[in-house]
């Protein structure tokens, strides 16, 4: 009997609105970001910062402790910061990873002040020591064309996080668009349609073996996995190094691109609300954080709290010279374009330039999902599937397959065009409900998808399932996973009962990361697709 549409008992949470068409929710699930909002209140300092600044936490909170200051710290994707801000959502301060985006605020709903910045990071490559010897990359003055040369040889591949949903991707993308663009004073749209940067960029972003919806995430799966090369925050690849020392790994040797390199100075800002007490707790907060002690905490993360990027004194042991890491040069930062060339640029790294994905959904049909839970997963992949919205829309040029499992896999439908996803969208809605949770067979089913598949896409799997797997067994899944030779992540999503530790064994297996969906699975998938 095939599962009749009802209405849903349960509320779709966001609804993604803002300037920026690229923006969407992509946050880090704990005790205090967004997904348990405070209410707004002249009692409490509410601050809305980029994930990355969460390094500063437990410092800030202390310090604000000690003055009997009652403050709250929401931690969101940088992008998503803006869009929050915009929609009117109320906070006294923002703790942003790179203040060209503040440009993006209406400032008819939000009124800064008092912008100071924090530290300054670069945007650099992060080569394995042995691979960059190989390349004739160290101790010598590296071109972006160099790197991009080394790319089309097939000689380098490299991880980034995505540009669509994070600075330091985005920050990246701007690094090699504004170098391979000659960097000019001041990049415009006429420089998009220049037919010879356009080839180059299609074959700088062919390297990328993995993508990232979060820095985090790349650094643990970078050290858990087997890359060339990290294109990232300077303070990520200490860190990265830092672990990979550690283990007795090979660390990554620094490369600064000569031509340019994209700067985030992290800057703390004054949100006007009228309200004097708070303005005199936001300059006790950012004095704190321009203080020896606050300046210290950013420096022992691999910050850099100097600038013009010299400084002969900097702490050996963090920015190690033996990892490439150069504090005796100046950096030439890019300069970056105007809003409007930005949002160019990211629709056409969407369409154009960004490197295809195959990706494999893998969906429960058991009969635990009877009702609300088939309505729910319907409409989520109506939304991914059908969606306009640039974060999440797939281009022509990409593969989707679905596998719906149930007792056991029950069908396999497939597009070659991303664009052409109307019958999957027909089969999803269409599809019976059958027994058991048989989710270990169908990631195999979608590991044998993707092991025929070629280098030229990026390839991952989205497992989504709301109960424990009765059907099939973990064994059988390494056996396959590690039979294939090849690292295809398996992002999971948990939902209803889902078995979070059958995932997480999943997902350390394949270098993958499980999404909570038990409270919106339209937001969880939605999150997933900044990963692949």
């Amino acid at each position: 009997m095939k599962q009749k549409k009802g209405k849903s008992n349960k509320l779709i949470l966001y609804i993604i609105i803002g300037i920026l068409a690229f923006a969407f929710i992509n946050s880090i699930i704990d005790d205090e970001d967004i997904d348990n909002e405070y209410e707004y209140s002249d009692k409490i300092f509410k601050i809305i910062s980029s994930s990355e600044n969460k390094i500063l936490d437990s410092s800030i909170k202390e310090y604000a402790s000690k003055k009997g200051y009652d403050i709250v710290i929401n931690y969101a994707d940088t992008l998503e910061v803006i869009d929050r801000l915009n929609s009117g959502i109320k906070y006294d301060a923002i703790f942003m990873s790179n203040s060209i985006w503040l440009s993006s605020l209406d400032s008819s709903v939000v009124k800064t002040s008092s912008l100071r910045s924090t530290s300054i990071t670069p945007v650099i490559f992060g080569i394995k020591d042995s691979k960059a010897e190989s390349l004739g990359f160290k101790d010598k003055k590296i071109y972006t064309k160099d790197i991009l040369n080394k790319i089309k040889s097939g000689e380098l591949t490299f991880s980034m996080a995505n540009p669509l949903t994070t600075n330091s991707g985005a920050s990246a993308y701007f690094e090699i668009l504004s170098n391979l663009a000659g960097n000019p004073e001041v990049l415009k749209s006429s420089h998009l349609k220049d037919t010879e940067l356009k080839k180059e960029l299609k074959q700088f972003f062919n390297g990328i073996k993995r993508t990232s919806g979060d820095e985090d995430f790349l650094e643990s799966s970078f050290i858990n996995g087997d890359y060339d090369a990290a294109f990232t925050y300077e303070s990520s690849i200490i860190n990265i190094n830092k672990k990979l020392a550690s283990e007795g790994k090979e660390t990554l040797y620094a490369v600064y691109p000569v031509d340019g390199v994209a700067i985030s100075d992290s800057p703390f800002v004054y949100i006007d609300n009228k309200n004097e007490n708070k303005k005199e707790i936001f300059d006790d907060i950012q004095g704190y954080l321009l203080s020896e002690e606050g300046q210290k905490v950013l420096l022992n993360n691999g910050r850099r709290t100097w600038y013009g990027g010299i400084n002969e004194n900097a702490p050996k042991d963090i920015f190690n010279p033996s990892w490439g890491i150069n504090t005796t040069s100046y950096i030439t930062p890019i300069k970056y374009p105007s809003m409007s060339v930005i949002n160019e640029a990211l629709e056409l790294y969407q369409t154009e330039f960004r490197k295809p994905v195959h990706v494999v959904f893998c969906l429960d049909y058991s009969g635990s999902m009877y009702g609300d839970g088939i309505e729910e997963l319907i409409k989520a992949m109506k939304t991914v599937l059908g969606s306009k919205d640039l974060t999440i829309n797939f281009s022509d040029k990409d593969k989707i397959d679905v596998i719906p499992f149930g007792n056991d896999v029950l069908a396999t439908w497939s597009t070659s065009d991303g664009y052409n996803k109307e019958r999957l969208i027909y089969e999803i809605e269409n599809q019976d409900l059958s027994g058991s949770t048989a989710l270990y067979a169908a990631a195999i089913k979608g590991l044998r998808i993707l092991s025929e598949e070629s280098d030229e896409y990026v390839s991952s799997i989205i497992l989504m399932t709301d109960g424990r797997a009765n059907v099939g067994s973990f064994e059988n899944l390494e056996y396959t996973y590690k039979l294939i030779r090849k690292e295809i992540p398996i992002y999971s999503i948990t939902f209803g009962n889902a078995d979070e530790s059958e995932l997480r064994e999943i997902s350390e297996l394949t270098n993958g990361k499980v999404f909570n969906g038990k409270d919106n699975l339209t937001l969880a998938f939605k999150k997933v697709r900044g990963y692949n």
